[in-house]
């Protein structure tokens, strides 16, 4: 990412840029920034392509015409697929595309196996955006916070994150949120980070499992019907049930090797700070019960699969299976 920032920053460009991961805010950021750099608002030089069924002729077909009364021409290509399959002939130009053409490539996935992303690592510049660790999140939104001139305490900030998860895009969206509601105030509390901030559903899950591991049936089944009145699919709610015990016993399992809250949220993909909670609710349950609880889990989906059983009644029964 530095050789990006540089580029951008120095106005020394490569002839083609490729942005991909799953951190989605900071492609596009990227994707704009790139823009903004190499032709500013030149509108008639700025093509840009979106989607599976991109004709790669007309790609290269603008790329060799000459730009309008300027020195680059921008070419934009997003979420095309290219990068997994079909990209052959743009990678066999893109050996040596047009003096004048710059290309941007935004990207979720990518096969670094193909062709296309051989040629545009080798000859252009390629940046993963993956998703951001506990550390870099924690300093962009006390970023945001500052030039606000407000502040927040740590555990305000650690419940808000709890609360929105690691997508920048939606941290963005409920910071904006939440200094609306705190317009009058200095201090960010965790009061109002609980009154304004949108709940992920894979923390209401995480309520769900934990009102079940401690039999607290009738808890569990009002959180199953907070879900269905906000319409979530009960066979969704079935696939994160089994993913929360999953990730229970695998964090049991490491947990009962003597790795560290840190250690164990790196290998299983939690935030540090979010782990500690799975541990502590791992602890609650026996591993015989978390591989109950899943064979539960994948019973009740082939019942429902199969029609042996209505998709609602069947969530409700696994809830009360495991909860009693």
């Amino acid at each position: 990412m530095q050789r990006l920032i540089q580029d951008i920053k120095t106005g020394n460009f490569n002839h083609i840029y490729l942005l991909y991961g799953e951190e989605a805010y900071l492609r596009r950021q990227y994707r704009d920034r790139l823009k903004t750099a190499i032709i500013g608002d030149d509108s008639m030089n700025y093509h840009y392509y979106e989607g599976k069924n991109i004709s790669i002729g007309e790609v290269i077909d603008q790329s060799e015409t000459l730009p309008f009364f300027a020195e680059k021409r921008l070419i934009v290509v997003e979420n095309s697929g290219l990068f997994k399959s079909g990209g052959e002939a743009l990678a066999d130009y893109l050996k040596e595309p047009a003096p004048a053409a710059y290309f941007v490539f935004v990207e979720t996935e990518v096969d670094k196996r193909s062709r296309l992303y051989r040629t545009v690592s080798s000859g252009g510049t390629a940046v993963e955006f993956g998703a951001q660790d506990e550390n870099t999140l924690k300093r962009w939104v006390l970023g945001m916070v500052k030039r606000e001139n407000k502040k927040i305490s740590e555990a305000a900030l650690e419940f808000f994150l709890e609360k929105t998860g690691t997508d920048m895009e939606n941290i963005r969206r409920e910071v904006e949120k939440l200094f609306c509601y705190c317009l009058e105030k200095e201090v960010i509390t965790e009061a109002d980070v609980d009154a304004i901030c949108t709940r992920r559903l894979s923390s209401h899950i995480f309520d769900m499992v934990g009102a079940i591991a401690d039999r607290r049936q009738k808890k569990a089944l009002e959180l199953y019907y907070e879900l269905l009145a906000q319409k979530e699919p009960p066979m969704r709610i079935i696939f994160l049930i089994a993913r929360q015990y999953n990730l229970l016993l695998q964090v049991k399992e490491l947990e009962g090797k003597g790795y560290s809250n840190k250690t164990i949220g790196e290998k299983v993909g939690l935030p540090g700070f979010v782990a500690g909670k799975y541990v502590a609710q791992a602890a609650r349950f026996k591993r015989e019960e978390l591989r109950g609880a899943l064979e539960r889990c994948v019973e009740t989906e082939e019942a429902v699969k199969t029609g042996r059983m209505n998709e609602t009644m069947g969530v409700e029964m696994l809830i009360i299976k495991c909860s009693t």
